[in-house]
């Protein structure tokens, strides 16, 4: 690896940049800029709390506006008007996740995957159900507060059975839950993609409905998500009218893992049986610090102990938008971690985020592997679900 491919690296081209010793145009800089997967590994671990993340986008966000990224091989981010069309619009975006389902359904994706078209392979693995935030209330009783429910993007598009097992295991915590419709992207493909502005349109949205939903807790069920809503408070930090509420906002959000392991659960039904290890997402173990609260709650359902893999904390390659735009870096990255499962011999892999479970189940897919991919509700979900 060269100097410039890491951290220390980076941030020397971005003060290069900045003190104009460096063109924002160069390829080189542009290069390193979307090379770097934005895992915030390098935070968890930094002696000295340097937020990487926060140069790293920003360094995005000045090449977006100086145009140079659309004429770069390295940065091969998604046109701005697509972003905005599937993203400012889920119900455009549930659209075409249904058209995805139809191509996969007729096999047509596995032949797009064998010619190597981008994202082809991550499309086969697509869950059948999708989930639309309707308004929908589900009460505990007695309750113990109510959560709102982050339905998201991709997670109610795609991942429609999390959110539903989302809101049984709450209601088993007490916790009634509410679902408006006054919701959507948490604005981290904006981010990642240096569409800061665009961001902040759809994170006000978010604050907005949290605050007239009365909820007493945001609930995120995918880590990417919750890594961007707790930062709301620093995409607002130059604006004065915004900044306050951003900060009061992300002050609520929790990880769905966080706020189940703070909780009392009752026994569960019946426990899981089959051997399961645990691939830990970068935005929750890194930017969220959150690693002992999965590992606790699976530990409570299953019937043997939790298989630690090697590396589970070394990112996927799916890292928001990056297997899409660095696709052969990221199958370097899949391949490994495909690796790491295979070695556990286990038969059921639980992770916490949707583009960590597409990326590893394609990858296991290649490697001709027999496992599972399932998020760390579904599990509890069926833990405590009685039979029949």
């Amino acid at each position: 690896m060269t100097e410039t491919s890491g951290p220390r690296g980076r941030i020397s081209l971005i003060k290069a940049v900045g003190e104009g010793r460096l063109d924002v145009h160069s390829p080189g800089f542009v290069g390193q800029m979307w090379e770097c997967l934005d895992c915030r590994a390098c935070e968890a671990v930094c002696p000295s709390g340097v937020a990487y993340s926060q140069l790293i986008e920003t360094a995005r966000a000045q090449v977006e506006r100086a145009k140079s990224a659309p004429d770069s091989r390295a940065a091969r981010t998604p046109p701005r008007w697509l972003l905005h069309t599937l993203f400012g619009n889920l119900a455009m975006l549930r659209w075409c996740v249904g058209a995805l389902r139809w191509l996969q359904r007729f096999g047509l994706m596995a032949v797009a995957a064998r010619f190597g078209l981008a994202g082809a392979a991550l499309a086969r693995e697509l869950p059948q159900a999708s989930f639309a935030a309707r308004g929908q209330r589900v009460t505990a009783a007695p309750s113990a507060g109510v959560a709102f429910l982050f339905a998201g993007c991709i997670m109610s598009a795609a991942f429609g059975d999390v959110h539903e097992a989302t809101i049984r295991m709450l209601r088993r915590a007490g916790l009634s839950t509410v679902v408006p419709p006054a919701q959507g992207c948490c604005g981290a493909i904006a981010v990642h993609a240096g569409d800061r502005q665009f961001a902040r349109r759809l994170a006000r949205r978010n604050i907005v409905g949290f605050e007239e939903s009365g909820a007493d807790v945001y609930v995120v069920n995918a880590a990417g998500c919750g890594s961007m809503l707790k930062e709301y408070g620093r995409l607002f930090e130059d604006d004065e009218r915004w900044r306050e509420r951003a900060a009061r906002f992300s002050g609520q959000v929790r990880d769905v893992t966080e706020v189940l392991d703070a909780m009392e659960l009752p026994p569960p039904a019946r426990r899981i049986t089959e051997r399961t290890t645990y691939q830990e997402p970068c935005h929750l173990a890194h930017a969220q610090r959150i690693t002992a609260a999965p590992r606790r709650l699976l530990a409570r359902v299953l019937s043997r102990p939790l298989i630690e893999m090697h590396e589970s904390a070394v990112c996927c390659g799916s890292a928001g938008i990056y297997n899409l735009t660095q696709p052969q870096m990221a199958r370097r990255l899949q391949r490994r971690k495909a690796a790491a499962i295979a070695n556990t011999g286990a038969t059921t892999v639980a992770t916490a985020n949707p583009g960590c479970a597409l990326q590893v189940a394609a990858g296991l897919r290649e490697a001709g592997y027999a496992g599972t991919v399932r998020h760390v509700v579904e599990i509890l979900d069926d833990a405590y679900s009685e039979p029949g």
